[in-house]
């Protein structure tokens, strides 16, 4: 290396560069015309005890390497690459998975007395003082030891940006402090491993750190794979990078230092003249490749996977394991060497994001987000939305698409999430069973019901709130939990959680994982729950994510668990993490879930264990699906302001739903309810295929009841499309008989 960087000078002589030089040059002749004149075994003696260092007094960071290192983001099977996170592109590989002709490039190039002197070479050191100061000709005085000393000290994640400056700045005590580090290292250090440390560590230019990630960069091949005209070439890097980097700097230079490296390994005998030439007469082929770094790298070919990307980080940066600090844990991500395999299922979320963007294209303000979870352990297996995961920039008055990072699938960070309309009635339904009431609990429910809420103008009936039906012809009359839930009846699940308490219903929500991200939300459930008689029919915010996690609970019966977007997070050690297992806890007995499962049926158009099911909202379900066990059901919110559908069977819950993230006065209409309920069976279909199919648990006959009537045939629907009643002509309601 030029000394100037060696020796932390200056490389244009100044008087106060000159004065340092002179000055270490003294130093050090003395320290050498000392030790010269003596035996050598004394002087062995003298290099041990005296000048130089202990190994236990070392810093850590010297003796347990923690140098900064990428981190990997896998799909689940462990092998897709997402993405990675980096601030220093580095992957740490064994010396034998470095070519061997590597290894001799580098002490050719660097230190070719490295396996013949102690740590600090004072015969080469003087003599790179000699000529630097005599005839300015930059010659090099460090060994290998003594730059991977400086190498590790500057990089250090655990040392302050103080501490690492200090690395290198040009004082005697710094250079002398690292001789006496280089010396301790040899002590107790083979010289292998200490040149696989220096290759792990040492700078090539343009961005890579260590010869795994060079070999990548420069050349896109593992290192065991080098040739000899690419070792050499790599190895010639180190003295100057960004000078060199035939990418970024000086390609002719690049090639006029291989030579040199190929000339000093001709010297050392690590390869023949003939060699050489041949390597020298090779023509410069680089063959580079940009390692992907964050989120916003995961869009080529596979566009929407940034979201999940996203979220995985969101979650990571509120992990107490990777530090106490936000700051912190995103250091941990960025410098801390994770192989991170996600819960991801490429097929999964390559059929969500079809399904998404077949409903609204990319440059649509309309979205549909979409997640899916895994019942039991929580975790995400999908996360679509019809939007570019990216920071490029959009038309204007195109606030949010087509591209934007903001977390519409999640939720978080200024967004709150929509109002799913009447998939909440799962909440009201869960409490009055939880209460002792059973699904033969009956009601007859009215085209508006008027409830003892306050309430005026639209909507209200002398001073209450007076909610009614959609369409009163087909959800009007007697109804229990079954019916009521397939197909839909506001006035059935207002009366029902009047009789529950609104404020059991907001805390069945809020334990199942639904989060109150809007503050006027938030406000109510705290402060007014008692009184959120429109709690029943969606009106707070919610997210796919939210709901699909929530389905997911009653799914696993009862068990609840957080969403978890990691099936395992490995330390570079190998040490494999508690924070990537589900963090799961019951919250609702087994068979209340069953009975809500049950209900459920209905909806999507299979039959009850009891026989209670006569008309549900989704009814394509059951056909997309074959038959095989569902449930789930829709959400309209008022005026088909936004159209949601969950769904899930025993291994897979989805929700999807539309809206305008943008602009809530913006209704997407009630007709695109049926693309949304066939996007998400469809997804489902992916998420189960070859798996076989499981059958739900019928609940016990305590919460059965006794119904107070044979199940009725389907009436002639309302031939007009309204909300939560996809059925729109005579062929489907009569398939739906059959």
């Amino acid at each position: 290396m030029a000394f100037a960087a060696i020796l932390g000078t200056m490389a244009t002589p100044t008087p106060l560069s000159r004065l340092f030089t002179v000055v270490l040059a003294g130093v050090l002749a003395g320290l050498v015309l000392a030790v010269a004149a003596l035996p050598g075994n004394l002087l062995l003696g003298f290099a041990a005890k005296a000048a130089l260092g202990n190994y236990a007094a070392l810093p850590d960071a010297l003796r347990t390497p923690a140098t900064p290192q990428r981190s990997y983001l896998y799909a689940n099977d462990g092998k897709t690459l997402i993405t990675t996170f980096y601030d220093v592109n580095r992957t740490d590989v064994a010396l034998a998975e470095i070519a061997l002709v590597m290894r001799q490039a580098i002490v050719a190039a660097e230190d070719r007395r490295f396996y013949d002197h102690g740590g600090v070479d004072l015969r080469g050191m003087l003599r790179a003082v000699v000529s630097n100061v005599t005839e300015g000709s930059g010659q090099g005085g460090s060994t290998l030891t003594m730059q991977y000393v400086r190498n590790v000290l500057k990089t250090d994640p655990s040392r302050t940006a103080e501490e690492r400056a200090a690395a290198t700045e040009p004082t005697i005590g710094r250079k002398l402090q690292e001789i006496r580090y280089a010396n301790a290292l040899e002590q107790r250090l083979g010289k292998d491993e200490i040149l696989n440390r220096y290759l792990n560590i040492a700078y090539f230019g343009s961005g890579a750190y260590g010869v795994a990630a060079a070999s990548q960069r420069y050349f896109s091949k593992a290192p065991a794979d080098l040739t000899l005209a690419e070792a050499a070439l790599l190895a010639g890097l180190v003295q100057s990078p960004e000078a060199y980097s035939p990418i970024d700097g000086d390609a002719d230079a690049a090639l006029e230092r291989r030579g040199y490296v190929l000339d000093s390994m001709v010297e050392t005998g690590a390869i023949t003249a003939d060699q050489a030439a041949e390597a020298r007469a090779e023509t410069l082929t680089l063959d580079p490749s940009e390692q992907a770094n964050g989120c916003a790298a995961t869009t080529s070919g596979r566009d929407g996977w940034g979201f999940f990307c996203d979220y995985l980080r969101r979650w990571w940066v509120a992990q107490p394991e990777f530090g106490d600090t936000v700051e912190e844990r995103e250091q941990a991500l960025r410098r801390g060497g994770y192989r991170v395999v996600t819960t991801l299922d490429p097929q999964i979320q390559a059929t969500a994001q079809r399904q998404a963007t077949g409903i609204y294209g990319y440059d649509n303000p309309r979205a549909v987000p979409v997640a899916a979870v895994e019942p039991g352990t929580g975790r995400v297996l999908a996360m679509a939305v019809n939007r570019h995961y990216s920071l490029d920039d959009n038309p204007d008055g195109q606030v949010n698409y087509p591209n934007t990072v903001n977390p519409l699938i999640s939720g978080g960070a200024g967004v709150a999430g929509y109002q799913a309309g009447s998939t909440f009635k799962l909440f009201t339904m869960l409490a009055a069973l939880e209460s002792g009431r059973t699904l033969s609990t009956g009601f007859d429910a009215p085209s508006r019901l008027p409830t003892r809420y306050a309430a005026e103008g639209e909507g209200s009936c002398d001073g209450r709130w007076c909610p009614g039906n959609s369409n009163p012809e087909w959800m009007d009359g007697y109804r229990m939990m079954w019916d009521g839930f397939g197909r839909s009846v506001n006035t059935y699940f207002v009366w029902l959680a009047e009789q529950v308490g609104p404020e059991k219903v907001v805390e069945m929500a809020q334990r199942l994982g639904i989060t109150f991200r809007a503050e006027s939300d938030a406000d109510f459930a705290v402060n007014d729950a008692a009184d959120w008689g429109a709690f029943t029919l969606g009106v707070a915010a919610t997210t796919p994510l939210d709901l699909a996690n929530a389905y997911a609970t009653v799914a696993a019966e009862g068990t609840y668990c957080a969403p978890l977007p990691v099936v395992s997070v490995t330390a570079p050690d190998g040490q494999r993490l508690a924070v990537g297992d589900p963090s799961c806890r019951r919250v609702l007995d087994a068979d209340v879930a069953r009975a809500a499962t049950d209900a459920a049926r209905c909806p999507v158009g299979q039959q009850s264990a009891f026989g209670q099911c006569n008309g549900g909202t989704a009814t394509a379900v059951n056909r997309i699906l074959d038959g095989r066990p569902v449930a789930g059901k829709t959400g309209s919110s008022d005026q088909a302001a936004t159209e949601s559908f969950v769904g899930y069977t025993p291994q897979v819950a989805v929700a999807g739903i539309a809206a305008n993230p943008d602009d809530p006065t913006d209704s997407v209409g009630a007709a695109v309810q049926a693309r949304v309920i066939d996007a998400v069976a469809r997804i489902i279909g992916t998420a189960v295929e070859g798996q076989p199919a499981q059958a739900f648990t019928p609940p016990s006959r305590e919460l059965v009841g006794t119904p107070r009537r044979p199940v009725e045939r389907d009436p002639l629907p309302d031939p007009r499309r309204t909300p939560d009643n996809p059925l729109s002509d005579l062929r489907r309601w009569l398939q739906n008989r059959g």
